[in-house]
């Protein structure tokens, strides 16, 4: 097998070993990861045939550090303003999720609070940052106080 071979990488400026991605130094970012851990264990403690719950849950927690990323990732303010709201709708998908796997009885309540807790500080943080950059017309209009 022949020897790989090296590909340049253009010279941008910025020390390769220092650089990393916007969105790694976000707190809400950090939130949704802990998020996506939490989610995992409860899935993990689901009973056979919740599959569904499992799935919907699992898709919609790892939609939200993704999401966080490509909006951390954009130069328009518009556009980092529709990713967070995009992220704030997964956070509230996971939320009912876990209310409904709650009143089933599929999850235990210490469970069950810490990832409501979390949800709240991650969409309180999501509102806050789409309202940033994005000016008043983020549609995060009525109710949003009541996370």
């Amino acid at each position: 097998m022949p020897a790989p071979v090296p590909v340049p990488v253009p010279d941008t400026g910025v020390e390769t070993a220092m650089a990393g991605f916007d969105h790694e130094d976000l707190d809400v970012y950090k939130a949704a990861i802990e998020f996506v851990a939490l989610a995992d264990d409860v899935v993990e403690h689901l009973p056979r045939g919740r599959a569904y719950l499992a799935d919907q849950l699992q898709r919609a927690a790892t939609s939200i550090p993704l999401n966080i990323a490509e909006g951390a990732g954009e130069y328009s303010g518009t556009e980092k303003a529709r990713f967070y709201r995009m992220a704030k709708r997964s956070a509230t998908e996971c939320a009912a999720i876990l209310h409904v796997a709650q009143r089933l009885g599929l999850v235990d309540p210490p469970a069950y609070e810490a990832g409501r807790s979390l949800l709240i500080r991650i969409v309180a943080m999501l509102i806050q940052m789409a309202r940033k950059v994005g000016g008043s017309g983020t549609g995060t209009g009525a109710g949003t106080n009541r996370v």
